[in-house]
This record gives structure tokens, sequence and C-alpha cells, in this order.
């Protein structure tokens, strides 16, 4: 058994999963999650902007510590959309390398699929005719699983960050900026038949916890949030327990995105259940698994707390010793 970690530089979070691996199997040691928005800017500008880069940079100084404490051998820290969209994506995780010393990697569309479908199934049977739906902050990953393999998978640019940025400008969004969302993400789907779905990341697990009704399992009760002397973290363990497997209905979907889209952000950010960070952006998020899941004719969909993040630290268990070197290609020190 190997005790390794794993950070998921999305473009709206920051994720830290410290667990014991044994073969394909893991048991979850910390969970953390820190709303940072990386991508923020990233749309229009195509740059990693100084801001955000010292969002994550102070967030990786106390993830790198907490790790360290609990004993991580090593650590692997993937990048997906907006890194990869980013034209300084590759100078930033240079510099994440040399400075945290993380082993880090920028996942291509397919990897970032194949890498999510292995979190996922970590622990269940294998997945047959099952589309994995992952809402992020950049971009959409729709993978159709086959035999436990990834048989097509297609990322789609445009995330709930992305789509807030581009479309709802108004508090609360219009009803036109709302049909164009929505217009938008249809228009990007490509056609695919699945029997069933799984919904994977923030967008789907917070509408699974508005769903189950559970006001006393807020932002304090998470476990990757959850601070050590708060007052709910006798409810860290039960939180995925509950939301891990819930099926989120269409109906229920929509009657969450009317609701919530009639809200302004300071309405949405007293919601129990939606993490302050996510509040901005969750109507987005809905828009896109909505369209999902009417175009596909799914009337259903299944929650998962495992996903890309659970994959990245099994494939941080396979990575050799570390080793002292030079810095890696493209690092640079800024502070």
């Amino acid at each position: 058994m190997t005790r390794v970690a794993a950070v998921d530089l999305g473009t709206n979070s920051t994720r830290l999963l410290v667990a014991d691996v044994d073969g394909g199997q893991l048991e979850e040691i910390a969970r953390r999650l820190t709303i940072t928005r990386l991508g923020e800017g990233v749309d229009g500008r195509r740059r990693l902007l100084p801001v955000p880069i010292a969002r994550v940079r102070n967030c990786l100084t106390d993830y790198r510590r907490e790790l360290e404490a609990l004993g991580a051998e090593r650590t692997l820290a993937v990048a997906t959309s907006a890194v990869r969209d980013a034209e300084n994506g590759e100078a930033f995780l240079g510099e994440i390398e040399w400075s945290y010393g993380f082993t880090t990697r920028l996942l291509a569309g397919e990897e970032e699929a194949a890498m999510m479908v292995r979190g996922v199934t970590a622990g269940r049977p294998p997945l047959d005719d099952v589309l994995v739906v992952d809402i992020g902050g950049g971009s959409t990953e729709l993978v159709l699983a086959a035999d436990g393999e990834v048989a097509t998978a297609t990322s789609l640019d445009v995330g709930c960050v992305r789509l807030t940025e581009r479309f709802l400008g108004s508090d609360p969004p219009s009803r036109p900026e709302l049909a164009a969302a929505g217009a938008y993400v249809r228009s990007l789907l490509p056609q695919l038949e699945a029997a069933s779905a799984i919904g994977v990341a923030g967008t789907v697990t917070t509408l699974a916890t508005l769903d189950l009704g559970d006001a006393e399992f807020d932002l304090c009760a998470r476990p990757e949030s959850a601070p050590a002397d708060s007052g709910r973290a006798k409810f860290a363990e039960a939180w995925p327990a509950r939301t891990h497997g819930h099926r989120l209905q269409l109906a229920a979907v929509e009657e969450q995105l009317e609701r919530l889209a009639a809200m302004t952000l300071d309405e949405r950010l007293a919601v129990p259940g939606i993490e302050p960070g996510r509040a901005a952006v969750i109507v987005a998020g809905i828009v896109v698994l909505r369209e999902v899941m009417a175009t596909y004719g799914l009337a259903e969909i299944e929650a998962s707390e495992r996903d890309i993040l659970h994959g990245a630290v099994l494939a941080a268990a396979e990575l050799p010793e570390p080793e002292e070197g030079a810095a890696p290609p493209g690092a640079y020190t800024c502070c």
C-alpha cells in the first residue's frame, strides 16, 4: 500500500486528494476543495492571469503542507481546460513542478476522459453503455464507456465558468441570456446514444445535495473543505455517502434551474448546499446538464463523488520515486 496525493488544477477549483492505494483500490485519507478560478479571463485573453495564479499558489502552499504532514510519498498534479487553452499554461506547470515538487501532467482531451473513467470506476463494476458527464469550469467532457473502456470521448469547449462569462452577464440572468446559453450548448453536442449516465464534479454533486434537501450538509460539512475544528466536521464522512449514487431526475434539474436562475448572486450565496465560490457559475453548469440530459433522452443521471481526481491518485501511485534535478523546461519563479 502506497500513500500518495493528487491535485486537480481545474478552471474553477483546485482540489487535493490524499489516499492509500493498493493495486486498483484506494482509501481516502483527506480531500480538500478550494475555489480558485484559475480560468478567470482565459476565454477572452487566452492567458492565465496573475491574480488567479496567485490564488492557486496560495492554495497549493496549504495543500503541500497538509500532504507532507500526512506522509504522501509523491504527488501528481493534473491540469485540464484552462491550462490547455492558455498561452502560458506550460510555463505555469513548470513553475508548479519546480516550486512545489509535484509531478505535473497537462492532459489532452482523450487522456482526461480515460483518467476520469478510471476514477469513476474505482471500487465499482466496469461501465457498459454508460455516458459519463463531467461539467468543468472551462470544458465539458462526454465519455461513452463500453465494457469498462472509453468507447468515445468528446471535449466540449464550454463549462460553467466559460458559459457564464460568454452569456450570463445579468444578475439574475435574463431569459434571453439563458435561452442563448442553452442553444449554444445544444449546438456543440455530438450525436450519441447511451442507456444510462453518470455525472461527476461540482455541478452534479451540488444538485444532488439540493435534491436531497440536506440543509445541514452545507459547505462546512463537505469533507474536502471542512476545517478540522468545524462543529459540523462529524458530517464529513456522511456527505459523499449520501450524494454518491443519488439519482437526479431531469424534472428536478429543470426545477433547480428555474429556481436558481431567478435568484441574484447574493440570494444564491445564501442557499445551503451551494459553495460560495460556485454560486456565480452554478446556473451555467445546470444549463449544460439540462441540455445534455434533454438532448440524449436521459430521464435521470447518477451522481458520483468519484471522478478524475481519483483517477489521478491511482496514476500517482504508478509514478517512479521522485528525483532531485534541475528545473523543468519552461519553469520560472516569481515570488
